[in-house]
């Protein structure tokens, strides 16, 4: 996936499960396996997640973005929205369509609420549910490089364009910060996420809520 000289997150499409079609090389599709890359951080940083929990606030699922672009815990598939008509495999994801992204490796979603990050103090964002099932926290808006939902060039999720996701329940832009980062001093000596970057949701919508 080629990047953009801005503050953004870009897709990387790693597989579709399930049948492809031509806009496979253009467009983000439902059912895909997707990699999101953090450009702000320099591209070397990837959203993941694993089975470990948080070990403050909710509680919930850890997710962080992380400098390991082959670990297969990077990888998030591209479901319809909790309350959305089923999105069928290799269909082209719209601006402005609500979708959720389901951790690949726990079956988590991608998720949001009101209790407070450790480091930023912003709103959390964890893995929530199971096998791909949660809660309205899991919905998020797909917005297109210059904040158009729908027409034009912009009308589907390209690859290579620049992408946010606000969450459809608190109306927070999903982030992250090449400035905050977990260490020794607010992790602690063994801490098992290490250089990883805060994940969180901003009511800014700012280069560090692009993706």
């Amino acid at each position: 996936m080629k990047t953009t000289p801005f503050y953004f997150f870009t897709a990387v499409i790693i597989s579709a499960l399930g049948s492809a079609s031509a806009d496979d090389e253009k467009h983000v599709t439902c059912g895909s396996a997707i990699k999101l890359t953090h450009v702000e951080s320099g591209g070397k940083y990837l959203l993941q997640s694993d089975e470990r929990q948080l070990q403050s606030g909710s509680g919930q699922q850890l997710v962080t973005a992380a400098e390991n672009n082959r670990s297969p815990n990077g990888l998030w598939q591209v479901r319809e929205g909790t309350d959305e008509n089923t999105c069928e495999v290799g269909t082209p994801v719209k601006c402005g369509q609500v979708i959720r992204l389901m951790h690949i490796g726990t079956g988590s979603n991608l998720h949001t609420h009101g209790i407070r990050s450790p480091l930023s103090n912003q709103h959390e964002v964890t893995g929530f549910g199971q096998e791909g099932k949660g809660d309205a926290g899991d919905d998020w808006k797909v917005v297109c490089e210059g904040g158009s939902y729908f027409g034009g060039a912009n009308e589907y999720w390209n690859r290579d364009k620049p992408i946010q996701f606000v969450s459809v329940g608190s109306n927070r832009y999903l982030g992250s910060s090449s400035t905050v980062k977990f260490t020794e001093q607010n992790c602690g000596r063994g801490c098992p996420i290490l250089n990883h970057l805060e994940v969180f949701a901003r009511s800014t919508n700012d280069s560090y809520s692009h993706w």
